[in-house]
């Protein structure tokens, strides 16, 4: 009932190199801790259904999930977001590139998309 996202992002060299192995700093969003550390990723279901059969039970199930990457800097966001955009693709699909901003509270930047993930059961 849940994307496979961190173990698929955790797997990748790529990633890891940039968000770290102790712990790898990709968060289902409300699980990051006090203590942050850039950069960071955090991602979130938002929406998901399984797919349904009259005469048997749901073989696979279908998500869409938000990623978030914060960084310190654009060319530090950027280098996370495509780490993940290379480890996603072979398994899911990315369905939307979203904004890429700074916040204005903690001078940070952002990076979102969302991917569309079938997971067999």
């Amino acid at each position: 009932m849940i994307a496979p996202v961190f173990s698929v992002c955790a797997a990748s060299p790529a990633v890891t190199a940039l968000l770290g192995t102790d712990p790898v700093r990709l968060y289902p969003f409300g699980q990051q801790d006090d203590t942050v550390v850039y950069p960071y990723v955090v991602w979130q279901n938002i929406t998901g259904a399984p797919e349904n059969y009259l005469a048997q039970r749901p073989d696979t199930d279908s998500y869409t999930v938000q990623v978030d990457a914060y960084a310190d800097t654009v060319d530090e966001v950027i280098a996370v977001a495509m780490a993940l955009r290379d480890a996603i693709e072979p398994h899911a699909y990315i369905s939307r590139w979203g904004s890429q901003e700074k916040d204005p509270e903690t001078k940070r930047y952002r990076y979102s998309f969302d991917v569309d993930w079938i997971v067999v059961r």
